[in-house]
């Protein structure tokens, strides 16, 4: 039966991880900062909960199955806290919380079942362990359970399962794993109350739908709809004849404004004639009705989310809606870039997706996407995009957010035009575009397109104004680096965009370098691998050390070369979120792989035979060359298959777990004396690498550069073994 805990450990863990991870995320609008933050967090917990459970000495099977239904219990009130949380902690409706309350939320949100789980962990490979078996089968049979939540977190998107229901029916297992309780004099009364939890919970699944909507009614009390994609959250409201549309809680756009008038028409006014144009999302905003007043011959609208398509086009007014079925507008559900690269040609492309505001975003404004939109342009064609701004000041990172974007943009295109504003609309050419109001005014009024923002007196006063040429003059001699997808450098500027919502003082702090992507200078990395080689040194002095830092460095390369290739897959394929569970699958199959290979190495034929130095070394040497493979996978250029990705973190998870086996088994007098510190050691070096790569890795040093240190790093940890 201690299988079937340490299995249920894995499985839930995960299930609860994803569905967890994802009502916080939509709490947080969205905002990938503290999705980071609470990946790294949960681990942390996980952490702490397996040194915690590692103070009991005595552990029976009833106590273990008494804290699964804990658990189980837990997970709906969990659910929530964090739906009230901005009501709880005083919120303005729509505003963020402070920057303390939000870290707050994470920390309390995360606390209860990470640490349950660590001590599940702990208790339930103690109990594994008590029958001559090693830590690391146990870790093995965890890790296969955490194969089956990444599977069941998969399809539970590709069924259109609710997370909210996806919890709940994480919740209701728990009280399955009661049937291994042993008989005793309290055995009716604990099937009574067992039996009286599981009702609860089956009640709660049943009504999941009405639970669910009640519970985001909190925050949005026009509700009319709301539905989890594997793009996010979308919530729709409507009050009076305004229908605003929510991803992850933050406004994508509403009925009444006009954003989709600025990029339509102030882009397609720098054509002659656009007859073939191509709108890269923002359709549903009215992007394609604008577009028709110009007169196309035809138009390819391709939308990234489906389910966000057909949920919110039955709310849209008539004639949006009317729009969408003309019959020169063809609907194309596909991802952008992979549209791209077997599209026709077009004299007009419209970039309508989301401001380069997360990792996901980011990939629709690097050079590498800027050349695959000239490859379809038609001789004089014309791309145009839009980003949001403060109208009248930009804060140093937001100017170099800008600065990057453009000179991305004239890097490939001669010609190159920014029209400021509140939403800003750049376009680019290989042809003349117009440098005087003129141009567009007689186009506009040869269309005879009527428009509420748009008009003669508007345009004339765009391309006149002072900030018109102030903005000209800054973006040419603002000195900002390419914006690509092996070094996206507008994700760190929006990570320091959105901290001086709550820090000001970002803002009067000198300009960021401009970031090459280069590693840190030579004294300074040289200074590094100085301190890190004696580090490595010391620690052989103690063999305790010497497993705990080989453990938790195991677990950091672990974590920063995932989150390397799943950001990877995520530029070239942009459905991370709807592939995420079969990455994760292959790393948790990867996991259990390589503690089960290295336990039968020790313990194969049922004697248990001493670890030789030369496989610590191999593992060692094995993940310096993984280093290795994700440098060339990332610079390589093609786009990331889902077979290459997958393979290269199974590999990960393999060595990651391979060198926690090995940390457990050789040379080990009391294996279950070592279950909480290794184990607590190796989710402390994922939480680490978890933060660092997001928040500081990445940003600074892009994709490649992330890889290259690791690679180094790599093999100077050598010195442990």
């Amino acid at each position: 039966m201690s299988r079937l805990y340490l299995f249920a450990v894995g499985l839930l863990s995960i299930l609860g991880q994803v569905a967890l991870l994802r009502e916080l995320n939509v709490a947080l609008y969205g905002v990938e900062l503290f999705y980071l933050f609470a990946l790294g967090t949960w681990l942390l917990w996980g952490a702490l909960g397996a040194m915690t459970g590692g103070i009991r000495r005595e552990v029976s099977p009833e106590l273990v199955t008494l804290l699964f239904l804990f658990f189980g219990l837990l997970l709906p009130l969990d659910l929530a806290f964090i739906r009230y949380s901005r009501h709880l902690f005083t919120g303005v409706p729509g505003a963020y919380l402070s920057f303390p309350r939000q870290f707050f939320l994470v920390l309390i949100a995360l606390a209860p079942p990470g640490i349950i789980l660590g001590i599940l962990f702990q208790w339930a490979a103690r109990l594994y362990m008590g029958t001559a078996r090693s830590l690391a089968a146990a870790y093995a049979i965890e890790s296969m359970g955490g194969l089956a939540g990444g599977f069941l977190s998969t399809i539970s998107l590709a069924w259109g399962i609710q997370n909210g229901t996806l919890l709940l029916a994480c919740a209701i297992t728990t009280p399955l794993l009661t049937m291994a309780w042993p008989a005793g004099r309290k055995s009716v009364f604990r099937k009574t109350s067992v039996l009286i939890l599981f009702c609860l919970l089956a009640l709660m699944l049943w009504q999941s739908s009405a639970i669910d909507r009640a519970m985001t009614g909190w925050n949005h009390p026009a509700l009319l709809e709301s539905l989890d994609t594997p793009y996010g959250r979308i919530t729709i409201t409507k009050w009076a004849d305004q229908i605003s549309v929510f991803e992850n809680d933050s406004l994508a756009f509403e009925t009444g404004g006009a954003d989709a008038e600025s990029i339509c028409h102030l882009a397609a006014l720098q054509h002659p004639r656009p007859k073939d144009v191509l709108i890269l999302g923002g359709g549903v905003e009215g992007i394609v009705r604008e577009m028709l007043k110009h007169e196309p011959r035809r138009i390819d609208y391709v939308e990234i989310n489906p389910a966000m398509f057909n949920l919110v086009t039955r709310h849209l007014p008539r004639d949006t809606q009317d729009s969408l079925r003309d019959s020169r507008v063809h609907i194309r559900f596909a991802d952008p870039r992979a549209f791209l690269e077997r599209s026709e040609s077009y004299d007009l492309i419209l970039i309508g997706m989301p401001d380069p505001a997360s990792g996901q975003a980011n990939r629709f404004y690097t050079s590498d996407f800027f050349n695959l939109c000239a490859a379809r342009l038609n001789p004089g064609g014309v791309l145009a995009l839009r980003l949001r701004s403060a109208e009248n000041y930009w804060t140093p990172p937001l100017g170099q957010r800008m600065a990057s974007i453009y000179r991305s943009l004239t890097d490939l295109f001669p010609q190159a035009q920014f029209l400021p504003g509140a939403t800003n609309v750049i376009t680019a050419s290989f042809g003349e575009l117009p440098r005087t109001a003129e141009t567009p005014i007689s186009r506009l009024q040869q269309r005879h397109i009527r428009a509420r923002l748009i008009t003669a007196p508007y345009i004339r006063y765009l391309f006149t104004n002072d900030r018109f040429f102030e903005i000209e003059r800054f973006l040419r001699e603002e000195k900002a680096p390419l914006n690509t997808d092996a070094k996206p450098v507008c994700y760190r500027y929006t990570l320091m965009i959105w901290l001086s919502k709550f820090f000001p003082r970002i803002n009067t702090v000198a300009r960021a370098p401009a970031l090459s992507g280069q590693l840190p200078s030579p004294p300074l990395l040289w200074s590094l691998w100085i301190f890190l080689a004696l580090l490595f040194l010391l620690s052989r002095l103690k063999p305790a050390c010497r497993r705990i830092l080989l453990v938790a460095f195991g677990g950091f390369t672990g974590m920063v070369i995932e989150s390397v290739l799943m950001l990877h897959y995520q530029v070239k394929q942009g459905v991370l979120y709807q592939d995420i569970g079969l990455l994760l699958m292959s790393f948790m199959l990867g996991l259990a792989l390589g503690a089960a290979a290295i336990d039968r190495l020790a313990v194969g034929g049922g004697e248990k035979r001493p670890l030789k130095v030369k496989w610590g070394i191999g593992l060692g040497l094995g993940l310096f060359l993984l280093c290795g493979l994700t440098i060339l996978a990332v610079s390589a250029g093609g786009s990331a298959k889902i077979v290459q990705s997958a393979g290269l973190l199974g590999a990960a998870g393999f060595l990651v777990a391979g060198i926690f086996a090995y940390a457990s088994l050789r040379d080990i007098e009391d294996p279950k004396g070592v279950i909480a510190t290794l184990y607590a050691a190796d989710l402390a070096g994922g939480c680490l690498g978890s933060i660092l790569s997001g928040l500081m890795l990445i940003p600074l040093f892009g994709l490649d550069g992330t890889a290259e240190l690791m690679t180094g790093l790599s093999a100077l940890a050598l010195l442990i073994l």
